[in-house]
């Protein structure tokens, strides 16, 4: 594969595909799969990622925001798609998108009877979230009475899914928080289930849940970061594949004398001739100031190179003073070598933020 001659984020369709068929391995035969798209799918390019998972045969999409499920249709893409957070400012464009919107409070589900009246919709889908112990958004169970009330009496609507999200999936420690979780989620399922007359689908699981709690699938599930590359575990990470390798090349190398100073602030000071290496990519590229000062790396020619002095906004320098490198040589930040998590991790912070920080003006590049 040739070397970079430029900052990118390589993505790698096959190792989706990889990871969409591990995690396809661990569900019943006939328990549906919606693929999560959000933040520009991790980070990466939603379009092109949501096309590969529609041909691969997912059976929904889900993103966070109304203009995410817009760009989706803009570029072509029919699965069905969940707009996990949607605000009544952006109904109508769901409607005239062909959107399907979650609906997670009575103040939320009234407005969009609304407009779907208004807009003569008949039987349109809408998902009904629920708060089992994660305490951000949803209905509770003691609002299934109203909720039904309301849509067992207007033919604007229907369920097409019920669903609720683990707060702690990836922490056996907390399994017994989440055992309450699913066994509410199982209590609402009945609820739900003996007030209306069609069948619906029920997802809780999201990928850690997927893999630690396989036996709650019921008839769907939700996956984001496995899809990615990583399973909130060492052990299934090494089975995952990342999709995403943030690369890099040296603009240029300096050679520190003892006592000399690097970048903003002088935050590095050489205590002994040192050779740096300045790196095209910073804080505006998503590579934070968290990472400077010697806590992260990168891998210049297969070793670790310190990020040393303060990240600035569109460079970073690296000690290469024990490194056979010259200028124009690639750089990985992270990837296949040396993963996100593990970059993260040098800062105290997860993969998820780190992936979804790489800046838009971060070229994209799609290999197979």
């Amino acid at each position: 594969m040739a070397k970079t001659k430029e900052t990118i984020l390589e993505i790698s369709l096959a190792a989706l595909e990889h990871n969409y068929h591990f995690l396809r391995s661990k569900l019943n035969q006939t328990t549906k799969f919606l693929a999560v798209v959000k933040a520009f799918a991790y980070g990466s390019d939603a379009c092109k990622i949501a096309k590969k998972l529609s041909d691969l045969g997912v059976d929904y999409l889900a993103v966070a925001y109304t203009k995410e499920g817009v760009e989706l249709r803009n570029a072509g893409i029919k699965t069905p798609i969940l707009v996990l957070h949607p605000q009544p400012v952006n109904f109508k464009i769901i409607l005239d998108n062909k959107l399907e919107p979650s609906l997670y409070s009575l103040k939320i589900l009234q407005e969009f009877i609304e407009i779907a009246k208004k807009e003569k919709q008949k039987n349109y889908p809408v998902h009904i979230k629920f708060n089992t112990g994660l305490n951000r958004l949803g209905f509770t169970i003691k609002d299934i009475p109203k909720i039904l009330q309301k849509l067992n009496t207007c033919s604007s609507l229907k369920i097409k899914s019920v669903f609720s999200h683990l707060a702690a999936s990836d922490d056996l420690n907390e399994e017994e928080f989440t055992q309450n979780q699913i066994k509410t989620f199982y209590t609402i399922k009945e609820k739900i289930g003996q007030g209306i007359s069609y069948n619906t689908m029920y997802h809780l699981l999201n990928t850690s849940g997927i893999l630690n709690y396989p036996d709650a699938q019921f008839n769907m599930v939700r996956s984001g970061i496995g899809l990615y590359g990583y399973g909130n575990n060492p052990t299934i990470d090494k089975k995952l594949k990342p999709i995403a390798s943030l690369k890099t090349i040296i603009s240029q190398k300096h050679t520190l004398k003892t006592g000399e100073s690097l970048g903003y602030n002088r935050a590095f000071i050489a205590k002994k001739d040192t050779v740096t290496a300045t790196l095209p990519i910073g804080h505006a590229d998503g590579i934070g100031r968290q990472y400077g000062q010697g806590k992260s790396f990168v891998i210049v020619n297969g070793k670790k190179a310190p990020i040393i002095g303060n990240v600035c906004m569109d460079m970073i320098m690296v000690n290469v003073t024990n490194i056979d490198c010259k200028e124009g040589d690639e750089v990985i930040l992270f990837g296949k070598q040396n993963n996100a998590e593990d970059f993260a991790s040098t800062a105290n912070t997860i993969s998820y933020e780190l992936l979804t920080s790489i800046s838009s003006r971060v070229k994209r590049t799609l290999i197979s």
